[in-house]
């Protein structure tokens, strides 16, 4: 069933944010953060698009096994490792990077023999979600080195907790802590989020990992229009038609829960689109979105599949597209109205919509 909202993917825009992570990082290669479907963007399609990155990183197994299957050649790094030996079966066959983030997992290599597996050792510098101790870094990356199935060619990795916090001090104290464990260890490092790449140049290293950034959304919380200050271009624009115009008078309510009356007599607009594709269901009155190229915005509660925005002084008419986010609107500013992040519509919507 194809519904009315409609998701487009713009090519050239995640060519160009690629190529301003690595100009903001230009002593690093670039892995693409192509996880949960691309952030909603379509993993093969964003894949193929982006072959100009030195890599790619997917969240899982399942997902590098279909990326391989694709065809692509490119370094794949698996960020949520391996859960058992048939995962190491096809990392060792797929040639795939296994994050180790547990020793737990390094049972699973010695129960089989296996052509050896690239790893990236991953260090817990205060995320603490997966990540070995960092007193532990020396002895694992040894134990690593040392095994047979285990491909000598090491990563060391961590990930920043608070680098969209620009004043956060946190950051430094990670940063700090992944020298301190990592130092002796001639091992390639990655370090850098999106975050990393556009704030914090002690993050860069040899690789990188932009993820929201390639997307055209900003890192960074509480800044509402960052892509155009890092010069991001917006990778999705969600639209979807004006299916009915109605006038209404002064105090007239709208939408579920009367939540919202209308101020004057005003024109108001139903457009096919709500939480059923992904747009989010708290977002105030008062988000905007673009039709003709005007800015209007939102009234009332959001429904399961429609949203009424005001046309007041807005020229419209019944079929019109309305842009909820994109190249008009940024899906930042979308967030910041519905008290969440980009990451969330954009996965939500695009796995949800309809693709042109």
């Amino acid at each position: 069933m194809r519904r009315s909202a409609r998701v487009t993917i713009h090519p050239q825009a995640l060519r160009h944010n690629l190529q301003q992570a690595k100009l903001a990082a230009p002593h690093a290669k670039a892995l693409a953060v192509i996880k949960a479907n691309a952030y909603g963007h379509g993993m093969l399609e964003v894949a193929n698009i982006l072959t100009d990155a030195d890599g790619y990183a997917v969240s899982c197994i399942p997902e590098a096994q279909t990326l391989r299957e694709s065809g692509t050649q490119h370094p794949i790094l698996v960020l949520q490792g391996h859960q058992n030996q048939s995962d190491l079966l096809i990392a060792s066959k797929l040639d795939l990077r296994l994050v180790i983030h547990s020793k737990d997992q390094l049972a699973f290599f010695d129960q089989i023999q296996i052509q050896p597996i690239k790893v990236a050792l991953k260090i817990d510098t205060g995320m603490h979600r997966l990540g070995i101790k960092p007193q532990d870094t020396h002895s694992l990356y040894t134990l690593l080195q040392n095994h047979p199935n285990i491909d000598p060619d090491i990563w060391l990795m961590t990930h920043l907790s608070c680098a969209d916090e620009l004043e956060n001090n946190y950051t430094n104290i990670q940063l700090e802590t992944f020298k301190q464990c990592s130092a002796q260890l001639s091992a390639p490092k990655s370090i850098a989020n999106s975050a990393g790449i556009l704030a914090w140049s002690a993050s860069h290293s040899q690789w990188i990992r932009p993820g929201i950034m390639l997307y055209g959304s900003s890192p960074f919380r509480h800044q509402k229009k960052d892509q155009n200050k890092y010069n991001l271009q917006a990778a999705m624009t969600l639209s979807a038609p004006l299916i009915a115009i109605h006038q209404f008078k002064k105090g007239e309510p709208i939408g579920y829960g009367a939540s919202f009356l209308c101020p004057h007599d005003m024109q108001v607009g139903i457009v096919a689109c709500g939480y059923a594709d992904g747009y989010p269901r708290h977002a105030e009155t008062g988000t905007p979105v673009n039709i003709n190229r005007q800015e209007a915005y939102t009234v009332g509660r959001v429904s399961m599949d429609m949203i009424a925005i005001s046309l007041h002084n807005i020229s419209a008419k019944v079929g019109d597209l309305v842009e909820l986010w994109g190249t008009k609107v940024s899906v930042d500013r979308v967030a910041h109205h519905a008290e969440t992040i980009s990451y969330e519509l954009l996965c939500n919507a695009g796995n949800n919509c309809t693709r042109n």
